[in-house]
């Protein structure tokens, strides 16, 4: 018996091959969406997924302006933020962060509300600020991303 030909292959950032994937978020539940938009981001779909290597898709996210919150989760749902400083203590509500998304200053494709949930559902190290980069997300049905021949991917049938 050869033991040698019983390799173990493990992927690389040369060998893996990312792919644009285009999601439609209307009408569908904030959580459920980014949960699979995560796995997307890691690459946990795929056979070939390793934990430390950055093996997943590029997601653009369109009409995230029609993303839903059940119950009165878009006003009273509260995310904190400290600057660090006495008296620093911030608050956010996703109706604040969905305001902040339609600011001209903010650049295009980074959408705070998103960010927001997405930072809670990766990696909390140097893998993770990666793979958030991979994430653009767009109020309306356009994107500037049509170059990169994006394959649309149903939320839904995802698991």
């Amino acid at each position: 018996m050869d033991t040698l030909s019983y390799k173990t292959l493990s992927p690389n950032a040369q060998s893996v091959e990312h792919q644009w994937v285009v999601i439609d978020a209307t009408d569908q539940p904030l959580g459920r969406l980014c949960s699979k938009v995560a796995m997307l981001l890691r690459g946990k779909n795929k056979p070939s997924y390793s934990p430390n290597v950055e093996c997943g898709d590029n997601v653009i996210i369109i009409n995230a302006d029609k993303v839903l919150l059940t119950g009165k989760k878009f006003t009273d749902r509260i995310y904190y933020n400290f600057t660090g400083y006495p008296g620093g203590q911030r608050e956010l509500t996703p109706e604040v962060l969905m305001k902040k998304s339609f600011n001209k200053h903010i650049k295009p494709g980074m959408h705070p509300l998103f960010i927001r949930v997405m930072k809670g559902m990766l990696p909390k190290n140097r893998l993770g600020r990666r793979l958030i980069e991979n994430m653009h997300v767009y109020n309306g049905p356009e994107h500037p991303h049509a170059a990169q021949n994006p394959i649309v991917v149903d939320v839904n049938t995802l698991k």
